[in-house]
């Protein structure tokens, strides 16, 4: 029987943008990259129990996204391999920030998002002409998870949404047990099928070593980084023998300050692991103390969990983890640490955690809690930036965007770089600081340019001394803001 949710793609991405701008009028449009990319998760997952994947899903993929964000440019290929990968529903982060503020304000933002979010699935199921019950079942399971969010955050009761249960029309078997991989087998003149879970591809351990080397600076993390793998190496190669291997942690502390390549380098080590064994998957799941910690009794653990559930496999990394026990000792931090020293413990052969943030304070995160001791033994600092590796960043921005500094500019960009560590302070920003001022780069080259009258392919590369130079309108907006900060 087919369904009456389907609809065009045109058309889905009206509805699309009716539901979302009509909660991004009592919520927030700045929540628009998160709301797409959680909508396209969702959209996978569902997926991966429809009935099959065609051209179709291409078209309704490419359909999700909001006024004035990019459109998505997926191909069947991709979204095939997508559907297949996805299958677990984490609530996002900010569904959580928006029950507590329901919470405290007395208002229903998030459950209206509950019934937004019923009404996109149901219509994303359809795109087949058919919802099947599999992919009602995890719209449901959808649904009850954010809605048990919202009760035991205490958001006031609402009008319930639709039951997904109620637009079944066929029990078709879902994409993957139709396409799982198969293996033919002969024996007796009979030939028989063998059903085999296709394992996850590992990353290449070289690949990954030269990502590392090319990294600008970080000379001694890069040593510290091939040690240890060496010593996962032989390890696993004296476990493959038979022979004794002494206990060994696999969670690391990376001090230093912002900007330093932390979160690039933990990125690397979730693959290294992955390559050589440690980890099954290999990803990198980023949080910091908001992506951990809510705000009523009970609920941290739970959104703990929820964090460490989508890291299995790979390494989560905790930003600013020193911010975890700066509260006190009522705190809801220190629920987030017990949580996250139980999983460790729980899933120690596949789940390795990084924290990091300044040298300092991480220094006394570390000895605040005899657990914490314990478990994170292994420590890389990142040091600042000097001018000349500022410069070198740069160069590579500038290269990877097709910008060609005139020698003239190179000379004035390695000055101001030089100037930059020099006389840096403790908002330093590193890596980061060099990005805004490629960003701010390119703003005035095209200014510069956009007042040629026939600019050619060479003037839209061409980088010159005054691109780089921040003009006197701009320092002196800057002094304002700089005074108000004060």
């Amino acid at each position: 029987m087919p369904t009456t949710w389907n609809r065009s793609p045109e058309d889905f991405h009206k509805i699309y943008l009716a539901n979302t701008d009509a909660f991004y009028r009592i919520g927030s449009s700045s929540l628009a990259p998160e709301l797409d990319e959680f909508m396209t998760k969702c959209a996978l997952s569902l997926w991966n129990r429809a009935g099959g994947i065609g051209e179709r899903h291409v078209q309704m993929a490419n359909q999700i996204y909001s006024r004035g964000r990019p459109q998505p440019k997926w191909l069947l290929w991709n979204l095939t391999g997508s559907v297949c990968e996805e299958d677990v529903f984490l609530p996002p982060v900010f569904f959580w920030n928006l029950a507590e503020t329901d919470a405290k304000r007395k208002t229903e933002t998030s459950r209206t998002f509950i019934r937004m979010l019923t009404n996109i699935l149901l219509y994303l199921a359809a795109v087949d002409d058919d919802v099947t019950y599999a992919e009602a079942e995890y719209i449901t399971e959808c649904t009850d998870r954010l809605t048990a969010i919202c009760d035991t955050t205490g958001v006031r009761k609402s009008r319930d949404g639709l039951n997904p249960l109620d637009y079944v029309t066929s029990g078709e078997p879902s994409f993957i047990e139709k396409h799982s991989q198969q293996v033919q087998t002969s024996g007796g003149g009979q030939n028989g099928t063998v059903i085999e879970e296709k394992e996850p591809e590992k990353p290449d351990f070289d690949e990954l070593m030269e990502q590392l080397d090319s990294l600008v600076g970080l000379e001694t993390v890069k040593k510290e980084v091939k040690n240890l793998m060496n010593l996962v190496k032989v390890r696993k190669l004296r476990e493959a023998n038979d022979l004794p291997v002494p206990p060994m942690s696999f969670h690391m502390v990376f001090l230093g300050n912002p900007g330093t390549g932390k979160t690039t380098v933990a990125r690397l080590i979730s693959g290294l692991y992955a390559a050589i064994g440690v980890l099954s998957k290999g990803q990198l799941i980023e949080v910091d103390r908001s992506g951990l910690v809510a705000g009523y009794v009970g609920q941290t653990a739970l959104k703990t969990q929820e964090v460490i559930q989508s890291a299995l496999g790979g390494v989560l990394f905790i930003d600013e983890a020193y911010s975890l026990s700066s509260g006190g000792e009522n705190d809801f931090g220190r629920e987030a640490i017990e949580t996250l020293l139980k999983a460790m413990e729980d899933h120690r052969k596949d789940l390795v955690v990084i924290v990091a943030g300044y040298t300092g304070p991480m220094e006394g995160f570390i000895t605040s809690n005899p657990g914490l001791e314990s478990r994170f033994n292994r420590y890389f600092y990142f040091p600042d930036y000097n001018g000349e590796q500022l410069m070198e960043i740069f160069r590579i921005q500038c290269k990877k965007n097709s910008y060609t500094l005139t020698p003239e500019a190179e000379q004035e960009a390695l000055k101001m770089f030089t100037e930059l560590y020099e006389e840096r302070n403790e908002n330093f920003g590193n890596g980061r600081d060099v990005r805004n001022c490629f960003e701010d780069m390119v703003v005035r080259q095209s200014n510069r340019v956009a007042a040629m009258e026939n600019p050619t392919k060479e003037d839209l590369i061409s980088v010159l001394p005054e691109d780089l130079r921040e003009d006197e309108e701009d320092a002196q907006e800057e002094a304002v803001q700089e005074e108000k900060k004060e």
